[in-house]
């Protein structure tokens, strides 16, 4: 955290795209990630929220009514 403090600009350089962890006392106080690996993060989140949604629905598929598309 006291280097962090010295000179916050300068650990962002250094990490370039890596995300860097803030420690207090040894321990994550925070993390910091580039605006680009965050929407990556999100991204993925919001992807794995989809994977999670299809395969509920596709459980219940058994529960389907059989349609023709002509009757929409």
């Amino acid at each position: 955290m006291s280097e962090f403090k010295k000179n916050p600009a300068q650990v962002l350089r250094a990490a370039g795209d890596k995300p860097v962890a803030v420690l207090s006392h040894n321990r994550p106080a925070f993390y910091m990630v580039t605006p680009k690996l965050f929407q990556l993060l999100v991204d993925e989140l919001a992807d794995h929220d989809l994977v999670e949604i299809a395969q509920e629905r596709l459980s219940r598929r058994h529960t389907a009514i059989d349609i023709e598309i002509d009757q929409i």
